[in-house]
């Protein structure tokens, strides 16, 4: 049972995915997804969208159509050649030949077979011109070369000997030869402009993910470091006061925050559309009663200073709250102060934000771990800077500058 429903009738979200190119999965209300066929005009089309979509499929079926006319053409000849009818009929076992070849020799066969196809053609045999232009273009399309030429060299050298066997004047080889040329580079083109949209989706994709992962590794951060931490100086208040069972009350609600917390973000882990909402916004008073209270009950002096119209917007007042928050977090944990200063004022356009502490200092190499990174990661966000600085007289000092909201 799940909520008063039984497991055996309980509605899971999954997402349909199509097992055959002619089936679609049809949804019913508590039942499992049922199978139907689609209509055959839809089927073809469905299968002629997936053929252009993929240029591999595109390439290999140009070259069947190309091959099939070239056959067609060169065995329908039957005279008005340079040479006799049957010398013309080996550039086809000559071609099939190639297509075993890897495409640096596949190229040049072609290229040859162009070039010979179409010096052997005369006005009356100018139908070999087609089977020339398709010679070119498996040449060129084939070629892994950036700039193909070899088929484009190949077909006008045949054609320059075809019109110097003539007598008059004879141009078609030169336009059979280009226009099988110019196909070849419209097809290349359309070919890679679709890997560079797939690849382009793909890296659209893969950053999407990252900046998704990069989130919720930043609010695991946040959820995680500041609650146990807050934990951790609870404990050692309640050890030195004089209300042990306070202390643990207030353990024992910022445990329980911690785990809805991170109930919630295991639920996006499960399912990545789910909203990351882990608590209500935070607003900026709660700087002084949630983060610095903590350090107070553990003897810490803290010293809260916010300008009540700083000029952020909600964005800018979560970034500032996440500031301060990873700050007195490392105060509590490494520092060794007696006392921290929290200040939040409006200079001109920018809104400064600046925690600072009389403890040990920053490390002569500091190590920037998740908090320091997610710091750094919010401010860029927001557009504006941050340093980590040593304090004058001791101690560390946290500096953010972030722009202020236009009225």
């Amino acid at each position: 049972m799940r909520g008063g429903v039984p497991a055996e009738r309980a509605t899971v979200p999954i997402r349909a995915r199509r097992r055959h190119p002619g089936a679609v999965a049809i949804r019913y209300p508590g039942t499992w997804s049922q199978v139907g066929p689609l209509p055959e005009n839809v089927q073809v089309a469905t299968e002629i969208q997936d053929v252009l979509r993929d240029p591999e499929r595109v390439r290999r079926a140009a070259r069947v159509v190309v091959g099939l006319i070239v056959i067609l053409v060169v065995t329908t000849v039957d005279g008005g050649m340079t040479l006799p009818p049957g010398w013309v009929l080996l550039v086809l076992p000559v071609g099939l030949a190639a297509m075993a070849l890897p495409p640096r020799y596949r190229v040049p066969v072609f290229a040859v077979c162009a070039g010979f196809v179409v010096a052997v053609s005369t006005q009356e045999s100018v139908q070999l011109g087609v089977a020339g232009a398709g010679f070119v273009f498996l040449s060129t399309s084939e070629d892994p070369a950036r700039r193909p030429w070899l088929g484009w060299l190949g077909g006008l050298t045949g054609a320059a000997v075809a019109v110097g066997h003539s007598l008059s004047a004879y141009e078609q080889p030169f336009v059979f030869v280009t226009v099988g040329y110019l196909l070849a580079v419209l097809w290349r083109s359309w070919s890679r402009g679709r890997a560079l949209t797939r690849e382009t989706r793909a890296l659209r994709g893969q950053a999407a993910w990252l900046e998704q992962r990069t989130h919720l590794a930043r609010k695991l951060h946040d959820v995680v470091g500041h609650h146990v931490t807050a934990m951790v100086v609870q404990a050692e208040a309640g050890q030195l006061g004089d209300d042990p069972a306070a202390a643990l009350r207030a353990i024992a609600a910022t445990g329980r925050n911690a785990l809805g917390e991170l109930d919630t973000l295991v639920v996006h882990l499960r399912d990545p559309d789910a909203a990351i909402a882990v608590s209500a916004p935070p607003r900026l008073a709660d700087i002084d009663e949630l983060l610095a209270q903590p350090l107070r009950q553990q003897g810490l002096t803290v010293r809260v200073h916010l300008d009540p119209e700083p000029g952020l917007d909600e964005h800018g007042v979560l970034t500032v709250y996440r500031i301060v928050q990873e700050a007195v977090t490392n105060i509590a944990r490494h520092a060794k102060a007696t006392t921290a200063w929290v200040e939040l004022v409006r200079v001109g356009d920018r809104a400064r934000l600046r925690v600072s502490d009389d403890g040990i200092g920053p490390a002569r190499a500091p190590v920037r771990g998740s908090g320091l990174i997610g710091i750094g990661e919010r401010v860029r966000a927001c557009g504006g800077g941050w340093e980590l600085v040593e304090r004058a007289g001791g101690g560390t000092v946290l500096q953010a500058d972030l722009p202020v909201v236009a009225p």
